[in-house]
């Protein structure tokens, strides 16, 4: 199954053009959007989990018109918003059981082994009969996946699922995100550049609601081979190479700060080549679409999953 984007374009009434004719497909597996807050990737997540209505465009998962056939795609949908609500004081086997019986599945039994697959699915099994107001952020990420797993769905929407964990839950959560993709869609919609790299067999980069780049990970990483230098600068020579070479990226690495480059050829002999990542694809894609990319965003999508 395929989901299928074509020319979705999204504009509030405040002016802000969210989405722009963007147009996508998307296979079956884990598929990234990668893109700085404010980028459009909440809109487009939720107008696919048929929460509001694009301007213009077309959305289809197989043969289901996403924005006319708005309750079949519910039934096939798995969707975790960036901020979700969950009730504190109920017990965590309890609430999963509730939101069963919502998704249609009504015998007792059959509910029953439901709840106690996702649970262990996502590793929660010890944590059922605890109530929710205790549970870590991570473990409520996991409890708000097995909710959107309930059903089978074919499509699953994960938005921002890693910010704030810390290291050990978000390693746990990426493990469980990354069997997911075996049998369905899934759209992992994240700032968080290490993500994508680690999960994703296929991605698009996304800025003022336009698509930048789409493709294949590992190519976009190859095509920028033997193309980026990097150099340890003084914090007051940022400028002066920024004038007179493509820097892309500036960071902070063991107390100096460290510029990349992209070039077809070595500077001068005081830069290094350096193998690139997915860092560099995304950096080169920004600042080569017009977009700037400032030292706060940088940081951001260097160091979340740090």
């Amino acid at each position: 199954m395929e989901l299928r984007i074509e020319g979705l374009s999204k504009t509030y009434p405040n002016g802000v053009r969210a989405l722009d004719n963007v147009t996508l497909e998307v296979p079956q597996g884990m598929f990234g959007l990668l893109g700085p807050n404010g980028a459009g990737k909440s809109t487009l997540m939720r107008t696919l989990a048929t929460l509001q209505e694009p301007d213009t465009g077309s959305a289809h998962l197989g043969d289901i018109d996403i924005l006319t056939e708005k309750d079949r795609l519910r039934e096939t949908l798995g969707y975790l918003p960036q901020e979700f609500g969950l009730y504190p004081k109920v017990r965590a086997v309890d609430l999963l059981d509730h939101f069963a019986i919502l998704k249609g599945i009504t015998n007792k039994k059959e509910r029953k082994q439901v709840v106690d697959a996702l649970l262990e699915q996502t590793n929660l099994t010890d944590a059922r009969k605890r109530k929710l107001g205790g549970f870590s952020g991570g473990m409520r990420q996991r409890f708000g996946i097995a909710v959107a797993l309930l059903g089978d769905p074919k499509l699953i929407i994960v938005d921002e699922p890693t910010a704030g964990l810390d290291p050990e839950e978000r390693v746990r959560f990426l493990n469980l995100l990354s069997e997911l993709g075996e049998n369905s869609v899934v759209i992992l919609s994240t700032h968080i550049v290490d993500d994508v790299s680690e999960l994703c067999s296929r991605m698009a980069v996304i800025s003022r609601g336009q698509i930048l780049r789409k493709g294949d990970p590992a190519e976009a990483i190859n095509d920028l081979r033997g193309k980026i230098w990097k150099k340890s600068i003084a914090k007051d020579e940022i400028d002066a190479y920024s004038d007179r070479l493509n820097v892309i990226s500036t960071r902070l690495q063991a107390g100096s700060r460290v510029i990349h480059v992209q070039a077809d050829n070595q500077p001068d002999d005081s830069f290094a080549s350096v193998e690139p990542d997915l860092e560099d694809v995304y950096f080169t894609t920004m600042l080569g679409a017009g977009r700037s990319v400032d030292g706060e965003e940088a940081v951001q999508m260097v160091d979340s999953a740090s």
